[in-house]
Order: C-alpha cells, then sequence, then structure tokens
C-alpha cells in the first residue's frame, strides 16, 4: 500500500468519527433529525472525493514521468 493511501486512510477515519459525532449530537439534541443528513452525506462524500483527486493526480503525474 503506497503511503498517500495510507495517509488517506487516517484522514477517512478521523473524518468519519467527527461526522459520526456531528449526526449523533444533532439527532440528540435537536429537534429537527434532518438537519443530520447533511453531515452523515458529507461524512461519505468527501473521503471519497479526496480519494479520487489524489489517485487522479498520481494517475497523471506518473502518465507525464513516462
Amino acid at each position: 500500500m503506497a503511503l498517500w493511501q495510507k495517509l488517506w486512510l487516517v484522514f477517512a477515519a478521523i473524518w468519519a468519527v467527527v461526522a459520526a459525532l456531528q449526526v449523533g449530537s444533532i439527532l440528540a439534541m435537536s429537534d429537527e433529525p434532518e438537519k443530520a443528513l447533511l453531515p452523515a452525506m458529507l461524512g461519505m462524500a468527501v473521503p471519497a472525493a479526496v480519494y479520487l483527486l489524489i489517485w487522479l493526480w498520481r494517475r497523471l503525474r506518473q502518465r507525464s514521468a513516462r
């Protein structure tokens, strides 16, 4: 596993924990539980988008190096 993938795993884990804490606190303390939808979606979408961007950047760099 490449270093960038290991660092991404750490980032994704931290991001998921923070998003879960946000969702949990919104569900526990808010009268409007639908407000938890955005943090839940961002908790999954941001790490996926970051992985895709880094993967594309690495792929483009490898092609230009050849």
